[in-house]
This record gives structure tokens, sequence and C-alpha cells, in this order.
């Protein structure tokens, strides 16, 4: 039996959000949506039609008593139906946790990349991110504010040869984050942000050819370790709280050091 943590500072208390993402317990997402319900949130938690067939939201969304309602992040129709749907007025925070390559998932080499799934993997880890935060500003559905987070990872600055055009995918979630962090902030104070999360054990994260492998060389080169996913569930939910107001339009690396470090000792085991 799942059981919600019960250490509590009701960061998030009279706050409601909205969770893209939550496939099963490996989902960042699903930590995520833990970690808000237990300081107090209450999430409207949501993922393509498809995934609440084949995964664990259900269960995720009856342990939370949270609202469930299917969307399909690529449709700017069903993003809208969706924001319109929540009950309870306006939202205070918003998670977008949406990532996936036919290329890598088909072991396309980067070299022979296939263009249409190129721009399917465009449109479902980074336009749906625009087309969300566009739909969210049209239909004001977003209160003063709040705050919009997306999970990236350091392959939008760094070459990763395995990580496909998913890094390509991240580089252009991240800029939507800075421009589209202007307007909503000038126009409603809203803050939107990206986190860069260490290489975790997710569903699609553990696709990637040879992942065991850099997973176990990240948390070596990282003075910390590995960032878990429960972790990012902390940040993610200080993040949305008032205790930062005024952070917006930034990349947060949230990986335990590893952004910042050239060599360390102890992958050569010195």
């Amino acid at each position: 039996m799942l059981k919600i943590p019960v250490m509590s500072n009701q960061l998030l208390a009279n706050k409601r959000g909205i969770i893209f993402g939550a496939l099963d317990e490996q989902s960042i997402a699903w930590h995520v949506a833990e970690k808000c319900v237990s300081q107090g949130a209450k999430i409207t938690l949501t993922n393509a039609p498809v995934a609440l067939r084949m995964g664990k939201i259900m269960e995720l969304s009856e342990k939370l008593h949270a609202e469930l309602i299917g969307a399909d992040a690529t449709s700017v129709e069903d993003l809208e139906n969706l924001l319109t749907e929540i009950l309870g007025g306006k939202i205070d925070f918003i998670l977008h946790s949406i990532g996936m390559s036919l290329n890598v998932r088909k072991g396309k080499h980067y070299t022979d990349t296939n263009y249409d799934f190129m721009q399917k993997t465009f449109d479902i880890s980074a336009i749906s991110f625009h087309k969300l935060m566009q739909s969210a500003l049209k239909l004001d559905a977003i209160a003063d504010g709040g705050s919009i987070l997306a999970l990236t990872y350091i392959a939008a600055q760094r070459v990763f040869p395995d990580y496909g055009e998913m890094a390509e995918s991240k580089a252009l979630l991240e800029s939507f984050a800075r421009s589209f962090g202007y307007h909503f902030g000038t126009l409603k104070k809203v803050r939107v942000n990206t986190i860069s999360q260490s290489p975790t054990w997710t569903t699609a994260g553990s696709g990637v050819k040879g992942f065991k492998e850099f997973y176990d060389y990240a948390d070596k080169m990282s003075p910390l370790g590995n960032a878990s996913a429960d972790a990012c569930g902390d940040y993610c939910v200080a993040m949305f709280s008032d205790l930062t107001k005024m952070v917006t339009m930034q990349n947060l690396y949230h990986d335990g050091g590893f952004s910042t470090m050239g060599m360390n000792p102890a992958v050569l085991n010195i």
C-alpha cells in the first residue's frame, strides 16, 4: 500500500496545479505530484489518453484524490479543453514533464535521423510546452504570481551522442521558457523556469542506449551523486511555492553538481 509522506510544511496550502506526464512510480512527475499534495496542494493529473490506459496514473489519481483528465499535449484543442474543464477556478502552478523520441526508441543513429520522427519529437517534447503556455495565457487560466516548470536535461548544452534529437528538443524547450517567461512575467507576474535534472531511472530515460553506464558515471562525477526523482519533487515544490516569487526565465540545474564538474578523481578510481 503506497503512502503519502506525512512530513509537511504546507508550502503549497490553498494552491492548485496541473501535473503533466505521470505514468508510473518511476516517473518524475509521479514524485512531484505526491510531494505537491503532501505540501497541501490540490492537483489535476493529465497525460495522453493512451497513457491513461497503459500506465498507473489512475492509481495515483485515486491515492491523491486528484482529478484526472486525459489530454494530448500536442493538441491545442485538448489543452484548451483541459484548462477549461479543471474545477475550482484559476491554477497556481503547472509541471510539464513530457518527452519522447521515436528515433531513440527505434535505435536510429543521429546521423541517420528520420525527419518525420524528429518533427514528432519536437512537437511532443518541446512545442507542446509553448502550446500549453499560449493556451493558458489566452484563457487567463493561471493566477497572478503563479509558477510554470518544465523538466529538461543538460544535453541541451553538452553533447551526449545517444540522446539523439532530444538534445535539440530540450534546447528548444529551454528557449521557450525564457521567451514566454518574459511575456508571462510582464503580463501576469507568472514565473517560467526549467529544471535540468540528473539522469533518472524513468521509463523514458532507461530506454536510451547505454543509460545504466552513463547513470553510474554521472553518479561518480557529481559530488553529491545523482539527484533522485524524489528530491526533484522537493525542488519543484520549492519552485511552486511563494519562496521563489522572483525566480524566472532560469534553467536550474538539479544534478548534484554534475553540470559544474570537469573531472572527479572518483571516476578514475584515483
